[in-house]
């Protein structure tokens, strides 16, 4: 048991080791110190150094991790969240092409979410929640192939899901698709159903107007579906309530005809700092 801890810790040490002799890629070095001359004192304060993944006695920057490549460091998770950060969405963050994590929620990002952000191929989780982020969500974002979570809830955000999802083969991946809380119109498109791999879809506490698409019964792995809260019309298609995974069904606060009813126990929404769960 000695042995084998000794063997890991040995193997922890020089894995720290190479990275701390590996150097930074440039391109990143560059996107996070301008981003550092962008932030509040409450970030940068932390961030000591010019290199955000360490460099000698210094530490890797707060809320930056970064992964070996090569001979080479790239940064793959930028998590500064809750430190009031003030302005507008920090372009040069579409520049670290390895990021696969993207938390900047609760903070006080300003104007719109850039196009740019279709460059992070290999992004994964995306949290803005809890911003002040406004006008459309940019369609680039459906060309992440990898992405699993996506959360804007509680913007100023505007626009249809049929503009972000108006391509057959956007987002493959996708499991949690978090948009309540803005400012969106328009109807469930039908394209909703080639979300194959969706669990969550929450829209409450938007504008949204029209009937419920049939479709979204073929949504195989739909879980949790918030609809409150919009001016939704129509009737329930009878196959939503019978879908085999649907657990969760809200539809308070809507126009639907007589007879619609809600499913499920109502259960309150849970996001971790680390991990997205009911």
């Amino acid at each position: 048991m000695g042995i084998a801890s000794n063997l890991a810790s040995i193997c922890c040490f020089l894995l720290l080791l190479s990275l701390a002799r590996c150097k930074t890629v440039k391109r990143d070095v560059k996107a996070l110190n301008e981003i550092k001359a962008s932030l509040g004192w409450r970030v940068v304060y932390a961030w000591v150094g010019d290199d955000p993944c360490g460099d000698g006695d210094l530490p890797p920057w707060s809320g930056v991790t970064c992964s070996q490549q090569g001979d080479y460091r790239v940064v793959t998770e930028l998590e500064v969240y809750a430190v009031s950060i003030v302005g507008p969405f920090p372009t040069a963050v579409t520049n670290l092409l390895d990021l696969t994590r993207l938390d900047l929620h609760n903070n006080k990002l300003t104007g719109p979410i850039p196009p740019q952000i279709g460059r992070l191929k290999h992004l994964k989780i995306l949290n803005l929640r809890w911003n002040k982020l406004r006008d459309v969500l940019p369609p680039e974002i459906g060309e992440l192939k990898k992405l699993t979570h996506f959360d804007v809830g509680n913007n100023h955000l505007t626009g249809t899901l049929r503009d972000l999802i108006r391509n057959g083969d956007c987002f493959p991946s996708l499991r949690n698709l978090y948009l309540n809380n803005n400012h969106l119109s328009g109807g469930l498109p039908d394209q909703l159903a080639n979300l194959i791999n969706l669990e969550i879809l929450y829209l409450s506490y938007n504008k949204m107007t029209g009937p419920v698409t049939p479709r979204l019964v073929h949504v195989p792995r739909l879980t949790y579906l918030y609809l409150d809260h919009n001016a939704f019309t129509g009737r329930i298609p009878d196959a939503l309530y019978k879908h085999p995974f649907l657990k969760e069904l809200y539809i308070e606060g809507n126009l639907f005809k007589p007879g619609a009813k809600p499913k499920g126990a109502h259960k309150v929404l849970e996001v971790t700092d680390t991990e997205f769960v009911f």
